[in-house]
């Protein structure tokens, strides 16, 4: 397969397996990173997934030009076929750390933006090269980008598709983190594992509430908020949070009880 997953430490590590081909999008590759995804929401041993590009050249250089973009450009594929990669109307609660090592164009940036939080290398390099073609960033971008960093840095990348480099992106707010490239596997990791630290009901909800808030009217979203708010207040995992907190004590989350008894026997 050229979508793999490893699963360690309640931990789900997702490469995108092309390097040859700078880890460009074939049809099947999308299917099946729809897939990973999807496994990775229902499998109880993972806590947090972290999504990387195979090699030190590339994360993505988006959809395959011999395969995947003739497809759609003559009708043969519906780009919506694709939203599970990109994960649009995703359920997936758990937390996802974007590893950016080297290109991430098109389809690539794409997927980028449908993760949680993202670490890049200092050699990183970012574009939306669709106008340039006679396409649009259709993978979620036109919806997410604008809402994800300023309208005007926003703009230019979708208009003039021109690639930007790391520090610019961290800048922008497009990245969490730019490190050197031996260290974007090890950051992410650390934020995984850190992510792991924390109530496993709590991280969710932020997730799934952000998602659920995101187009509702203020108001009703206030409502709404609340009603997240109550569910986490009210949960095993805040009654220990505070009981360890008063006891001076690391918490020991219910929410995490499956990964500790797994990683228990593993140890042993």
């Amino acid at each position: 397969m050229t979508i793999t997953t490893t699963v360690d430490a309640g931990i789900a590590l997702v490469t995108i397996n092309r390097p040859e081909k700078l880890n460009a999008l074939t049809l099947t590759m999308y299917q099946e990173l729809s897939q990973a995804f999807d496994e990775a929401s229902r499998d109880r041993d993972v806590g947090v997934v972290v999504l990387t590009g195979a090699g030190d050249r590339a994360f993505c250089v988006g959809a395959d030009l011999g395969e995947s973009i003739p497809a759609l450009s003559t009708g043969d594929v519906d780009i919506s076929l694709w939203d599970g990669a990109h994960q649009k109307h995703t359920t997936l609660d758990k937390p996802v750390i974007c590893a950016v090592n080297g290109f991430c164009l098109g389809a690539g940036f794409e997927i980028m933006l449908s993760t949680d939080l993202r670490v890049a290398s200092d050699t990183a390099t970012f574009a939306l090269p669709e106008t340039g073609v006679g396409v649009v960033p259709a993978g979620g971008t036109l919806t997410r980008l604008v809402r994800q960093i300023p309208y005007a840095a926003a703009m230019e990348l979708m208009l003039l598709g021109e690639p930007i480099d790391a520090v610019h992106a961290e800048r922008v707010g497009l990245v969490n983190r730019v490190v050197p490239a031996s260290d974007v596997l090890p950051t992410a990791y650390d934020l995984a594992r850190r992510l792991l630290a924390l109530s496993g009901t709590a991280v969710s909800l932020v997730k799934t509430s952000v998602r659920a808030l995101a187009d509702m009217p203020a108001d009703a979203a206030f409502h709404a908020e609340a009603a997240f708010g109550q569910r986490a207040f009210t949960s095993a995992d805040a009654a220990e949070g505070l009981a360890a907190f008063g006891d001076r004590r690391q918490a020991r989350f219910p929410s995490r009880a499956h990964l500790e008894s797994r990683l228990s026997r593993e140890a042993t």
